[in-house]
């Protein structure tokens, strides 16, 4: 299954290093299927890291073909890499430019790191450029957590169709008992004009 990561920029009351409260706007990355699910995942995931009120500005799809953790790092670069492909027809070069995000400790660890992830790539490759990125912290889906949320969603679907059938079957039976209880109109006419008929019989004999 492809992993789609959401960017979430969250603004809450931090203390800075010389113990001054300040507003700041920090941006993290979430695991989910869809905008709504990031929305929670994120107030969840901040909920418990953040006792204050926080607040979430934007949410967007982060242009990050991978994400790669390293143990025993603490920042996060995004390392811009170069695939090269040749086109046989007119014998030039192509490159096309993914980006993923390497977590390291300087900007040498980093290179180190997207080398180590890209060696098993069949394409020639170049790593252009490599910077800090903002990204505070990132949280994946843990093992298992996703496909469970895809099974839960087909049968909440069918859920709601089945109340949706049954509603209808109740509608039903109601217009069945009210049309049982309440005779129609022309059946009402029809018994008043027949009982008319009769007494008009019984007065001319």
């Amino acid at each position: 299954m492809s992993t789609t990561w959401y960017e979430c920029k969250v603004k809450y009351r931090k203390i800075d290093d010389s113990g001054v409260q300040k507003v700041t706007t920090e941006p993290y990355l979430v695991d989910a299927l869809s905008y709504t699910e990031a929305e929670t995942r994120i107030n969840e995931e901040m909920s418990a890291y953040i006792s204050e009120e926080f607040k979430i500005t934007n949410i967007k799809i982060a242009n990050f073909a991978e994400i790669h953790p390293f143990e025993n790092s603490d920042r996060w670069f995004k390392s811009k890499v170069a695939l090269v492909s040749y086109d046989e027809e007119s014998g030039k070069e192509r490159k096309s430019s993914m980006y993923l995000l390497v977590q390291a400790n300087d900007v040498k660890e980093a290179y180190d790191n997207t080398i180590s992830m890209m060696k098993d790539s069949v394409s020639d490759y170049t790593v252009p450029a490599i910077s800090e990125s903002p990204i505070m912290d990132v949280f994946p889906y843990f093992s298992g957590e996703e496909e469970q949320l895809e099974k839960a969603q087909p049968k909440a679907a069918a859920v709601s169709s089945s109340q949706e059938e049954i509603s209808e079957e109740v509608d039903s039976v109601e217009e069945e008992i009210l049309e049982e209880v309440n005779p129609s109109q022309e059946e009402v006419s029809e018994e008043v004009n027949s009982t008319q008929g009769e007494i008009s019989e019984e007065v001319d004999v």
